[in-house]
């Protein structure tokens, strides 16, 4: 490896940031001045919970995961509180890239290490079903969320090629998706313009969304179908015994089920859970408008793109002409120096034509991962149910999973079950430890990248 290349690594290098910034801020959960908030249709009226209600089923968490299966749940007649520490669509499920993909951050290969073949070939399935369900939802709902068709993982060298190769013919052979075509040459240059790219791996059933107006429509949707929703409503304490209670500041809700839907900047209410989720910090920027014209011809399929780099880049285009442009990555819980600088340097790799345009903003937030990158799903007690650790892939995963517990309260967990089959470890070192070893650990994949 060039000495240069190693000096940008080490600077970049995670472990490095935290002993920089011990004394930055924690990472910001949530950017009033995002591209997503200025751009935010009308918000739903949710008050905060005085007093104490009862209810079939009560909901921990107003993303997209909470907000699907209080909505499910409804259409099943179930009576739904939900209960959020902030507002709807705060975490994750607001502030992400937007793209709804098939698939996991895992892959295959990883799923394959804890089920039969068969059930590998019923998650690649429902992970289709996932991105349809998303579509399903905007449409039923009438939800304005800038829906575009298609997706593109991209290759910035020949292994990474051989690699998106490798991962359509093991769809093929192993889960029968034979819709995902490679892109060499002119093919790819009709989706994205950069010369950084040397192949691409188009899925054209994918897509991508403005998130927050995404998440907020389910709002909607879920309090139009009869759902009881409760913003700036932290849950503070979890109660198993006849009923299960969660005990707010203002009051205490009892139901027969509960369901967690929490992003790892929300307490977590079962230390147990917790051990088998990290935070990382993912950022995106926003350009100034480009207008059509220009905007096109950068993206000219106008769909979402992510290289297949462990710290990878990711974009598409707004409704309003400008690159949205995520990448960066933190381990160590503080936000990176100079972010907006690092992120339009990384921009300019990619489109260098881009030099004269300004950042309009830049925001940031966590997504829990687990150590195998599959998603965690399971229960407690029998009556709580919950879902976390999509691990940066839950736009589409995220409302299915909210629907397979829908069901699985039901007495149909057969589809939920599959998912809860997947063996989850702890993050080693404990409370105190676990980060470190984490940043540590993920040195070597940042090595790869360049490679």
């Amino acid at each position: 490896m060039r000495l240069a290349a190693l000096h940008r690594l080490c600077a970049s290098c995670p472990f490095s940031v935290h002993i920089a910034l011990r004394q930055r801020p924690l990472i910001m959960p949530h950017n009033p001045s995002s591209y997503y908030q200025r751009s935010a249709a009308p918000r739903p009226q949710c008050t905060a919970l005085h007093g104490d209600v009862s209810c079939d089923v009560a909901v921990v968490g107003a993303g997209i995961t909470g907000l699907s299966a209080a909505l499910h749940l409804r259409e099943r007649g179930y009576q739904v509180v939900v209960l959020e520490g902030a507002e709807i669509g705060a975490g994750a499920s607001g502030r992400s890239g937007g793209q709804v993909l098939a698939g996991f951050a895992c892959g295959v290969a990883t799923l394959r290490q804890h089920l039969a073949g068969s059930d590998v070939r019923r998650l690649w399935e429902m992970s289709r079903e996932a991105v349809q369900l998303t579509r399903d939802l905007i449409a039923r709902h009438a939800i304005a969320c800038d829906w575009r068709d298609g997706h593109v993982d991209v290759a910035v060298k020949p292994r990474q090629r051989r690699e998106l190769a490798d991962m359509a013919d093991t769809l093929a052979r192993e889960c029968g998706d034979r819709s995902l075509e490679l892109l060499d040459g002119a093919a790819l240059a009709r989706e994205v313009s950069s010369r950084r790219y040397c192949a691409g791996l188009y899925d054209r059933d994918s897509g991508h969304v403005h998130p927050l107006n995404y998440t907020l429509g389910l709002g909607h949707a879920a309090l139009a179908a009869g759902a009881s929703i409760h913003e700036h409503t932290p849950v503070l304490a979890m109660e198993v015994g006849k009923d299960v209670s969660l005990v707010t500041a203002g009051g205490r809700v009892r139901a027969a089920h509960v369901i967690l839907a929490q992003n790892t900047g929300r307490p977590v209410l079962d230390a147990r859970l917790r051990a088998k989720i990290m935070p990382v910090g993912t950022y995106i920027a926003a350009t100034e408008p480009l207008g059509a014209a220009r905007a096109r011809s950068l993206v000219p399929g106008d769909a979402s793109v992510c290289d297949i780099n462990f710290v990878l880049d990711y974009f598409r285009l707004s409704a309003d002409h400008r690159l949205l442009f995520g990448g960066r990555v933190s381990y160590s819980g503080m936000t990176p120096p100079n972010l907006a600088a690092s992120m339009r340097a990384r921009m300019l790799r990619v489109f260098p034509s881009l030099d004269d345009v300004a950042i309009d903003s830049v925001w940031g937030g966590e997504v829990d991962i687990t150590m195998n990158r599959a998603p965690h799903f399971g229960t407690r007690d029998g009556r709580v149910l919950f879902a976390q650790g999509f691990s940066g892939h839950g736009m589409a995963l995220t409302a299915l999973a909210g629907k397979l517990m829908a069901e699985a309260v039901a007495g149909q967990s057969e589809r939920f079950d599959v998912f809860s089959r997947i063996t989850h470890r702890d993050f080693p070192g404990g409370p105190w430890l676990r980060t470190p070893a984490l940043v540590m650990a993920m040195l070597y994949y940042r090595l790869r990248d360049f490679l």
